[in-house]
């Protein structure tokens, strides 16, 4: 049980939901942003999350989209992962969302909820951090676009009262050789001690990673490592683990040591599948 008491609101339009934030932010209260609610639930039983009004995102209409046409996949940020997952518009999404929690959690569990997490796994933005995806958020001004590494910097760096309403991204990359790898040290839903996702573009590979670190990464410099054909797998492997932000992990998951252990096997297990001609 959560150890407070919240009012509860239901907006049917974008601006409406922009309004009551900023109406009630004005009157003292603390509101937030409520989707699938899991976080909600799970982090204010221990107190690391409090509110005293919720907004509950889903009678927006814009928020379920999912909109497939030649050139690009536009999603709603309020698709649950199941839906993404049944639904299939985008294989490494899919692929990646369905192993974020068990069933029963990603029937709650939203596109944009995880993304905007508080958690720092978060591990459905690495295909979108990947595909250079379009980022559309709701603002007291209005929609606005933002390319995805304009505005994600380990998280979605929002301004308040403003929320994630749809993801646009080039069927390009949707379409593109894909692979998704998730280590845990035990327990088929357990906390993962990484999950890396790939893509292969114009003959190179994409690389973005979760659970390493504090936060999920597009890892650009290691990339170039991966992508030079002089390197031997050996030198590929080692000037990637040279070139990893910090701090590395190190929780009851996992020591750092072993995450770094198992890196470099992920790593190796991407080069073998998307390094075929």
């Amino acid at each position: 049980m959560i150890p407070y008491d919240f009012d509860y609101y239901r907006p049917n339009s974008i601006q409406e939901a922009l309004t009551m934030y900023q109406t009630l932010k004005h009157a003292g209260r603390k509101p937030m942003y409520f989707s699938g609610g899991t976080e909600i639930i799970t982090l204010g039983r221990v107190d690391w999350v409090y509110t005293d009004a919720v907004i509950d995102l889903k009678g927006i209409p814009e928020y379920h989209v999912l909109f497939k046409s030649e050139s690009r996949l536009i999603l709603g940020a309020g698709l649950s992962l199941v839906q993404i997952e049944e639904a299939n518009p985008f294989p490494l999404l899919s692929k990646t969302a369905s192993e974020i929690a068990d069933h029963t959690a990603r029937t709650k569990i939203t596109l944009g909820g995880n993304i905007c997490a508080q958690i720092f796994y978060r591990e459905a933005v690495l295909p979108f951090l990947l595909s250079d995806s379009l980022m559309v958020v709701a603002k007291h001004d209005g929609m606005k676009i933002f390319p995805i590494h304009e505005i994600f910097s380990k998280c979605l760096c929002l301004s308040e009262g403003d929320f994630l309403i749809q993801v646009s991204t080039d069927q390009k990359f949707v379409e593109a050789p894909s692979i998704s790898i998730k280590r845990r040290k035990q327990w088929n839903t357990g906390y993962p001690l990484l999950t890396a996702a790939a893509l292969k573009v114009d003959g190179a590979i994409r690389l973005a990673i979760s659970g390493l670190c504090p936060f999920p990464f597009r890892a650009f410099e290691i990339e170039e490592l991966l992508n030079n054909s002089d390197l031997s797998m050996e030198e590929k492997i080692n000037g990637a683990v040279e070139r990893l932000p910090s701090p590395i992990l190190n929780d009851v998951e996992g020591s750092a040591e072993y995450r770094l252990f198992v890196l470099k096997n992920t790593l190796i297990d991407i080069l073998q599948e998307l390094g075929k001609e």
